[in-house]
């Protein structure tokens, strides 16, 4: 019985994520986090003479003190895989959808949810095709060296490198020259023009130091200059990679959690890569729009669809294109929750929104699958699971935009009592920092997503 005792222990569930992640002593108006991993204890150990006995025997149903949240730890992780390293995808989804990833082993499983790698795949398949990514960076990382020799120094850009007709700036302390940073070998080899898109990439780096600077500095990681450098090193790259979107404010603020949990640089910027790839059409803009307009009216429609009244009187406020929403959807509610709830959120979201096809879908880019036989809706989330017994043909409407929604509603009463103008509402969503819990706003967003589903159907 003493063995049973001990299989009920897991020291790994007593880490505190704060200690993980720990914020600075001189930010303590920092957002408190709310997240702390849960311990599996299906069959709660009780004492009886004199040793333990598992509640299963001493109770019919052998539930009692089972909490709804179980986090996924270090040692069940393990036993996911089996002898080939094939993973139980169902296995992981059940397990992060209830109480989200132990702090530990968050970067392996985020691989996972964003679709880095086949869950069928093998761990032989696996180390190859990580080693083919991670050649794959260095090459272009040394091409983005070879444009700005400040790639992979270990600096950051925060001034102006080069004008807008390509010529270089000229650093105020070194007698007229240009800034030694901004001077590639193209440029120190060549007086030739540079082309178009060389220009347009260097203009970007500067900004991206910019906001690299501002993003999540109450942590204590971001102390370290290397660490800055990094996180400038991944979006540097990504800009050049990604011609079309380069880089937009509020990148980093995305790519910050992914950069500081997967320790080698090439494996966070193919899973920021990924993830982009998901929210990378908010950032695409034209002269007069943002492509995050187009979620802010879907979700103008559900709030319609769901609530009604809200919506009017939200409407009547001139709040009815939901422009108050806009940041959350943009940097995915970093501004909303803390560094840590932040994180909780997402892989709650990434696991509910998770289908077992989903690498197949990134590696031959052809969008969302509609496959829904026993065994793929069994390995996925609860939200993809709806979608695709709702058999619906139209673009898939993603889960960040009903959690919007639930984080609206769940203020239904001081916006209908309170909000008399869009200051109003705006204060009052404000508010909510610190204050959510991630598990409360998914569960609200599935149940606003099944009541739109049902509402769109009899329409």
């Amino acid at each position: 019985m003493m063995f049973l005792a001990c299989c009920y222990n897991d020291p790994d569930m007593l880490i505190d994520p704060d200690t993980v992640y720990p914020t600075r002593a001189d930010c303590p108006d920092a957002p408190k986090s709310r997240f702390k991993p849960q311990a599996c204890n299906r069959f709660p150990l009780i004492p009886h003479s004199s040793y333990l006995i598992p509640a299963l025997l001493l109770s019919p149903s052998g539930h009692q003190g089972c909490g709804p949240r179980r986090t996924l730890s270090p040692r069940r992780w393990k036993l996911l895989f089996n002898e080939e390293g094939c993973l139980d995808a169902a296995g992981m989804i059940k397990r992060v959808q209830r109480g989200g990833i132990h702090p530990n082993i968050k970067g392996e499983v985020w691989e996972y949810l964003l679709g880095c790698y086949d869950p069928k795949s093998t761990t032989e398949q696996r180390n190859q095709l990580r080693q083919q990514r991670r050649l794959e960076y260095e090459k272009l990382k040394t091409k983005c060296r070879e444009m700005d020799t400040t790639v992979g120094s270990g600096r950051v850009i925060t001034m102006p490198v080069i004008t807008e007709d390509g010529q270089p700036i000229e650093d105020p302390n070194s007698n007229g020259g240009a800034r030694a940073s901004s001077v590639g070998v193209e440029q120190q080899t060549s007086n030739a023009t540079l082309p178009k898109e060389v220009i347009q990439w260097k203009l970007l780096l500067h900004q991206i130091g910019l906001d690299v600077n501002r993003t999540d500095r109450t942590l204590v990681y971001y102390e370290s200059q290397e660490n800055l450098a990094r996180l400038w090193d991944i979006l540097s790259v990504y800009a050049w990679v990604d011609t079309d979107i380069g880089y937009c404010q509020g990148m980093s603020d995305l790519c910050s959690p992914i950069s500081i949990i997967l320790e080698h640089e090439a494996d966070a910027f193919w899973c920021f890569e990924r993830l982009m790839r998901r929210v990378r059409d908010n950032f695409k803009s034209t002269s007069t729009s943002i492509g995050v307009r187009s979620q802010l009216t879907t979700l103008s429609s559900i709030m319609k669809a769901v609530d009604p009244k809200l919506h009017e009187h939200l409407e009547n406020l001139d709040g009815g294109e939901y422009l108050f929403a806009f940041r959350m959807l943009m940097v995915l509610f970093r501004r909303e929750f803390s560094f840590i709830d932040t994180m909780y959120l997402w892989e709650l979201m990434w696991s509910m929104e998770y289908n077992p096809g989903l690498f197949s879908m990134l590696e031959s880019n052809t969008g969302t699958s509609n496959a829904n036989d026993e065994n793929t809706l069994k390995q996925c989330g609860k939200f993809e699971k709806k979608n695709l017994q709702a058999a619906k043909k139209e673009e898939q409407i993603p889960l960040s935009v009903f959690v919007v929604a639930s984080v609206i509603e769940a203020k239904n009463k001081r916006l209908m009592g309170e909000a008399k103008g869009l200051d109003d509402v705006v204060k009052i969503l404000n508010e909510i920092t610190g204050s959510i819990d991630a598990k409360k706003a998914c569960r609200g967003a599935l149940t606003i997503h099944e009541k739109y589903l049902t509402t769109v159907k009899a329409s």
